[in-house]
């Protein structure tokens, strides 16, 4: 499994980046995760409102940070 978290480096991003690695954990799995912040790789995945959530390719969640518990449903 591969996650990647769109963004600027901006404080959501980031929120959302350890939210992601927290629920990792709690899960138990190895995954690898990736940030993006180039805008045309964002906007390559149709988001236009960050922060993002990448799962294998597929945008999960744009614009909105998710909490560990959210991110462990996905």
């Amino acid at each position: 499994m591969k996650i990647k978290i769109l963004g600027s480096g901006c404080k959501s991003c980031v929120t959302l980046q350890e939210n992601t690695e927290i629920a990792i954990k709690e899960l138990g799995i190895e995954v690898e995760i990736e940030k993006v912040t180039d805008f045309k790789e964002i906007v390559g995945y149709g988001v236009m409102s960050t922060p993002a959530l990448v799962v294998d390719e597929k945008v999960v969640s744009f614009g909105k940070v998710l909490k560990p518990k959210e991110i462990a449903r996905v």
